[in-house]
């Protein structure tokens, strides 16, 4: 658990410093608290010598209980405001370290994540591999996670790296993040999904650049290609899945993931939407409807461009029931 990269330490960081400026007013506090319990008990010479039930005011004590929490309330408001921005897991990674700027010129490894029940799924676009339950990276390298959830809600963790991301159905959160020291660490969902959750862990690995490029090449070397049959049989529902490596990836799989419509039947939710923007599909939009077949007996709208119809060419209008 402890932090051993960039944007993890600076989390750290954050926390440590706003539990000590609020210990500033919680140590105090109780110390008064037992101060007075015992020094104004009943039977007490000190209280009874003291007695002033007249007294209502004092400016001096005012100050301090007002002030000393105000003082404190503006300084993490500060902190806040600055790291707000400045840790923003959308943010580009501007730094390696607190000594290292990233170079000009580095591009981040792409990883686009998908969150399965209950399992991990690692695209690698650039590389043109994929992994289940096993994520690595080079040390000192940006990397840009792209995060979508194939059916519910769900949480990307690996707390060595980075603070927690949610992973949603139909939308992609972001997370820029690097790792400064090699190493095997935890990676977990830490949002609840359902019955497998428990086992939804993978390991991250933290690599130097050539022991990475050894790493895509054994994924190359004994792996599968993940096609979009392929990725439908992963995805159906399974607890505590093994390693598996993909050496190839459809091109647009991540795509079609995140925009909910691998099986090639339904509209795309880009499509949808872009159909929206322009102002709807109107009449024309019927065309737009197919009908499952009978065993599901529901009507819904088929994708413009389907692998059967590449062209998007008119199809025959089913009857709406």
């Amino acid at each position: 658990m402890k932090p051993h990269g960039d944007v993890a330490v600076q989390q750290a960081h954050l926390i440590v410093q706003s539990t000590l400026l609020m210990l500033l007013i919680i140590v105090p506090v109780i110390f008064l608290t037992i101060y007075f319990a015992f020094r104004y008990r009943q039977g007490s010479r000190a209280a009874e010598a003291e007695y002033a039930p007249d007294w209502d005011h004092s400016t001096r004590l005012e100050l301090i209980i007002w002030g000393a929490p105000l003082l404190i309330i503006i300084a993490l408001g500060t902190i806040t405001w600055i790291s707000t921005h400045q840790l923003d897991p959308y943010r580009p990674l501007d730094r390696v370290d607190a000594q290292r700027a990233v170079e000009p010129g580095t591009q981040p490894l792409v990883v686009d994540v998908v969150a399965m029940d209950w399992k991990w799924l690692f695209i690698y676009p650039e590389q043109g591999i994929a992994t289940v339950n096993e994520l690595a990276a080079p040390v000192d390298r940006p990397i840009e996670f792209r995060i979508t959830s194939t059916t519910v809600m769900n949480a990307f963790y690996v707390p060595a790296l980075a603070g927690m991301v949610y992973a949603m159905p139909g939308m992609e959160t972001q997370l820029h993040a690097v790792i400064n020291k090699p190493g095997d660490y935890e990676g977990m969902s830490s949002n609840y999904s359902g019955a497998g959750f428990s086992h939804m862990k993978f390991r991250f690995h933290g690599l130097s650049d050539q022991d990475f490029d050894a790493w895509v090449q054994t994924n190359r070397k004994s792996g599968q290609a993940l096609t979009r049959d392929a990725y439908l049989k992963l995805e159906q529902p399974s607890e505590s899945d093994p390693v598996r490596r993909y050496a190839m990836v459809d091109e647009k799989l991540y795509g079609l993931v995140l925009n909910r419509c691998v099986d090639g039947r339904k509209m795309c939710l880009n499509q949808m939407m872009h159909i929206d923007a322009e102002g709807g599909a109107g009449k024309g939009g019927v065309a737009g409807l197919t009908q499952l077949p009978a065993d599901r007996r529901r009507t819904v709208v088929a994708a413009l461009c389907t692998p059967d119809n590449p062209t998007g060419a008119p199809v025959p209008v089913a009857a709406a029931r």
